[in-house]
């Protein structure tokens, strides 16, 4: 009996090779800006830093600034130090988030303020700020600047936002949207926004790039929210469920809340609040996020503002760049499954 053959080969899963193929000659450069602007005659700075920038992030924000220039056929250098200026920027939100929050696990990695205290992360993330406003200074340009310190101020703003909220399960979707589009997607819309701005293009091509970026950092939140109920720490690089024992008020939470019986809120305001943290409390959270489908929905929403992010492309000329966008759009939504 003949084997039966599929004519088409099955598409692979999305992932970032393209967008990482497509960049790597100028993440040589930023890498090198980086390693360079990271330094200081005080060595805790070099090595606190260095803990957790070479940790095994992806560089995903700065590889979409200079992806953004290739897409724009940009030829110049200066994208090199402005992607380093948004990986400082990103960094040191890392450090100061895991001082707020307490955490004990970045990237499957003891974070720096377990290993060096809360003083010294505070302080480090400090001076990375300071080294990103030198960079965005080099470069010359006020619009830049403009862009980059605004998505700064946007990120702390979004940041004291989702302080005042926590614990609060009744605020509403909108708010938490809200938060997320300040706290995450500000800084992917600023690092793909300012290719725009080195390629001295339209302001049509900015805000194109600008939306890319801003749906592809809400999808992005919004699936780390869904996949810290279902993933373990080789996934996440955190524990499963930090968020539930933290009391964080993530989408998830918000709409089994708003869907749930009296009983449920019951429990998920006590949960919130600190007061059901324990494993057995954790799995009860995991079958009030099913029965009301809240995770499949998180994750309806994610999808909805990825495509998005990939529509905000759709004026480009199709290209290798654009491709390995597109396919980061889906990959930030492919990687939850």
């Amino acid at each position: 009996m003949t084997a039966s053959v599929h004519p088409f080969p099955a598409r692979r899963a999305p992932s970032l090779d393209p967008l990482m193929s497509l960049v790597a000659t100028d993440l040589n450069h930023v890498n090198s800006v980086i390693l360079e602007r990271m330094q200081s005659e005080v060595p805790l700075i070099p090595e606190l830093a260095g803990h957790l920038i070479a940790s095994g992030g992806k560089r995903m924000r700065p590889m979409l600034t200079l992806a953004a220039a290739r897409l724009l056929d940009y030829a110049g250098a200066r994208h090199h130090k402005l992607a380093a200026c948004v990986e400082f920027i990103h960094t040191a939100t890392l450090l100061h988030d895991d001082v707020v929050d307490g955490s004990g696990l970045r990237r499957g990695r003891r974070t720096a303020n377990i290993i060096w205290g809360n003083p010294a992360s505070v302080l480090v993330g400090d001076f990375l700020f300071a080294r990103s406003f030198e960079l965005m200074v080099e470069d010359g340009s006020l619009r830049v600047l403009r862009i980059l310190s605004n998505a700064s101020a946007t990120i702390a703003e979004g940041e004291v936002n989702q302080l005042t909220a926590q614990r609060q399960v009744e605020i509403s979707e909108d708010r938490y949207l809200d938060i997320i589009s300040a706290k995450t997607a500000a800084l992917f819309a600023a690092a793909t926004r300012i290719a725009a701005v080195v390629a001295e293009r339209e302001e049509a091509v900015e805000t194109a790039l600008e939306s890319y970026g801003r749906y592809l950092g809400i999808a992005f939140q919004l699936v780390d929210d869904a996949i810290d109920y279902s993933s373990d720490e080789t996934t996440m690089g955190k524990d499963q469920g930090d968020d539930f024992r933290d009391g964080k008020v993530t989408l998830p939470v918000i709409l089994a809340y708003a869907r749930g019986s009296d009983a449920d809120r019951r429990f998920w305001r006590q949960a919130m609040s600190g007061e059901r943290a324990g494993d057995a409390d954790l799995a009860h959270a995991f079958g009030l996020l099913k029965s009301t489908e809240a995770i499949a929905d998180t994750l309806d929403r994610a999808r909805h503002y990825g495509q998005r992010a990939i529509d905000a492309l759709g004026s480009f000329a199709p290209s290798a760049a654009r491709a390995a966008m597109v396919e980061t759009a889906e990959f930030a939504v492919a990687r939850a499954y």
